[in-house]
Parts: structure tokens; C-alpha cells; sequence
């Protein structure tokens, strides 16, 4: 089994695509620290949606009757993110074998998307930063859902329409580093590549119900 057996790749970008050395974690904490005024909590990210994350953080700071403006937020939060990426104080990278699968399905007209928890603006950041993001014109995104199950059919539509033609499900791998890219995958009725880049051993994912689970995307090349 390899890529080409797919006709849509779906990919999660942290511990997955990247790992930013700390600049994302700190710039969500800097940020809950500067919006809610005070130091932030320990923040669990491995597969959450910054809309999850966000909800998170409100009921940590018990604001009450307040209704918090998400969007003032994320403003801060990618201003952050900008910030501590450009620094050079972050030892962030692509991970091993990322880009030779990239490339591999650019050669072979595969379609690529993104289904991810980053907001589509910290996608961007992000993938643009380590110069992913001509691979990705289209993705579902944690500012479409707090509950990232749902983001699978919004990545299917947003293929359709940038491609314009139908994609099923059964045909769509997710490749992702935590149980929640797994359970995400089959919650759309899709298939899921575990690579174990992030902060879960192979025996976690398989545990999980990963279909398939790697150490290198680079194992999944022909």
C-alpha cells in the first residue's frame, strides 16, 4: 500500500508536517496570558482545534457572563505565532520524509489538502513559514469546527469544489500523528496513516486503530 492507492490526501500539519520547537505552544499561551490577564494554563494540543482550545481557555478563566471575542484572540494568537517563528529562538523543522512524500504526490497529481486544528490563518503561518504551502491550495480548518469530526466532510467539499469533481470518502487517506487524526478519519469513513513524529509511539496509534502506522511518511514511498 502506498499514496497512489488514494485519490485524496488529507494532511494534519503539527507533529505531523512540522514540528515548530515550542513557537505554537508558546504563542497560545502568551496570547491566553495577554487576552485573559493571567499566566495560562497547561494546554493539551495533540489533535485539538484552536476553536476547542479557545472554549478550553474560557471555561479555565470562568469568564462568566462575558462573552470573549475569539476573533480579537486569534488576532493576537497569529501576531504571536508571526513573531516567535521569525525569531529564530525556536528550533522548528519539517519533519523527516515530509517533503519527498509531498513531492511524490505533486508528481503524481494526487490531491492534497489540509485537515487540521490550526485556524486556517495559523495553517497558513505555519505552512508558509517552512515553505509547505504551494502543496495546499484548500483544507478544514479548527475555526470551521471545534469538534474536529466534523471537519472531515468540510475537507471533502472544499476538494470538490477546488478540483471540480466529487471525492468519496473511502478513497480519502488522513495522515495525522494522534488518536484524534484517527478517530477523525474514520468518523468521515476514511482510512488513516499514523506516523509517530509527534508525542505517540507507533504502539499508541496502532492502539488507537490507525489502519496504517509509520515511523517516516518516507516508509510509504514506492
Amino acid at each position: 500500500m502506498d499514496f497512489c492507492h488514494f485519490d485524496l490526501l488529507l494532511y494534519d500539519i503539527d507533529g505531523t508536517l512540522v514540528d515548530t520547537g515550542g513557537a505554537g505552544m508558546n504563542a497560545l499561551s502568551q496570547a491566553a496570558e495577554q487576552f485573559f490577564g493571567a499566566p495560562a494554563p497547561q494546554l493539551d494540543l495533540a489533535g485539538s482545534t484552536d476553536l476547542g482550545i479557545i472554549k478550553n481557555l474560557i471555561d479555565h478563566y470562568d469568564c462568566g457572563d462575558t462573552d470573549p471575542d475569539v476573533d480579537h484572540f486569534f488576532a493576537l494568537y497569529h501576531r504571536l505565532l508571526e513573531m516567535n517563528l521569525a525569531s529564530g529562538e525556536y528550533s522548528g523543522r519539517v519533519i523527516h520524509g515530509v517533503r519527498e512524500a509531498l513531492a511524490h504526490g505533486e508528481a503524481h497529481q494526487i490531491a492534497m489538502g489540509l485537515l487540521t486544528g490550526n485556524t486556517k490563518a495559523g495553517a497558513r503561518i505555519k505552512t508558509q513559514h517552512y515553505q509547505l504551502s504551494e502543496y495546499f491550495p484548500y483544507g478544514a480548518y479548527g475555526d470551521d469546527h471545534a469538534d474536529r469530526n466534523l471537519l472531515g466532510p468540510v475537507a471533502l467539499s472544499r476538494a470538490s469544489s477546488h478540483h471540480g469533481r466529487a471525492f468519496d470518502a473511502a478513497a480519502t487517506l488522513v495522515i495525522g500523528d494522534t488518536p484524534k487524526d484517527i478517530a477523525c478519519a474514520h468518523a468521515l469513513g476514511g482510512k488513516c496513516l499514523a506516523v509517530a513524529t509527534g508525542s505517540f509511539s507507533a504502539e499508541a496509534l496502532r492502539s488507537a486503530g490507525a489502519d496504517w502506522v509509520v515511523l517516516s511518511l518516507e516508509e510509504w514511498l514506492p
